[in-house]
């Protein structure tokens, strides 16, 4: 299961655990996912899709077809 949002296309990033004495050990920073079901009434149905916190802003902002569309213009979604 990848840990990538739908609709922004935010992934992980990679950064550094620092310790007291300053050593440093690789590690992961993960995007804030949620799993979430949206109604789209243009087609008079729910689907799921995997988005971010910033994803959900902008489905709010935008609108839900406008924000799948561009996120398949985009290329993070292949259909929905």
């Amino acid at each position: 299961m990848s840990k990538v949002c739908e609709i922004t296309g935010k992934s992980f990033q990679v950064g550094n655990n620092v310790s007291h004495s300053k050593r440093r050990t690789k590690r992961r920073f993960n995007p804030n996912l949620l799993k979430k079901r949206f109604y789209l009434p243009e087609e008079d149905r729910w689907i799921t899709l995997k988005v971010s916190a910033a994803g959900l802003r902008l489905i709010n902002k935008l609108g839900l077809k406008s924000a799948l569309d561009s996120a398949k213009k985009k290329g993070f979604i292949s259909n929905y």
